[in-house]
């Protein structure tokens, strides 16, 4: 089996982050970008995008699935289904430290397009930058990132002696 014929790697990264909060004591959320293949509350959506908290006291009956993410859960007090594409999952990530993994949006997804400039992940660049695989994982930066197409400078390198932690950023 090559490289192409291997299954996606995104829902086990998924699933293993999931398990490193609840192991942690800490609250696993997702951020999903969303289109009609996404069944979420839509009053709940904002620019596109919804953050999910999928931890077992806020869920029913979750699934991680290979192909979908599916729960139930109570929006303003009103029981609901939900069912999120694998491919249209943006992050997993503990709203405690903001600690998690943050990822493309698949191509194969209907209407594939990158987050809204101005949201929250549409800072995170594809990590390697020429790959062109559908299933890499992005890594965590900070800052601005200019539109697609856009010359752009590599971000500096933080001062040695720390500075402040990247996190993602809480969606409401």
């Amino acid at each position: 089996m090559n490289a192409l014929e291997s299954t996606s790697t995104r829902p086990y990264l998924i699933r293993a982050l999931y398990d490193w909060c609840t192991d942690n004591g800490l609250t696993p959320y997702i951020a999903v970008l969303v289109d009609d293949t996404v069944q979420v509350p839509r009053e709940y959506v904002k620019n596109g995008e919804i953050v999910l908290n999928i931890s077992f006291d806020a869920t029913s009956s979750l699934k991680l699935g290979n192909d979908f993410i599916e729960f139930k859960a109570r929006f303003a007090g009103m029981a609901r289904d939900i069912m999120i594409p694998i491919g249209r999952v943006l992050a997993i990530y503990a709203r405690e430290n903001g600690q998690g993994m943050a990822f493309p949006v698949s191509a194969a997804a209907p209407d594939a397009t990158a987050p809204a400039r101005g949201s929250p992940l549409s800072s995170v660049p594809a990590a390697g930058g020429e790959q062109d695989s559908a299933d890499r994982t992005v890594q965590r930066i900070t800052g601005e990132v200019a539109p697609p197409g856009a010359e752009t400078e590599p971000p500096p390198k933080p001062p040695a002696g720390g500075g402040p932690r990247p996190a993602l950023k809480r969606i409401k």
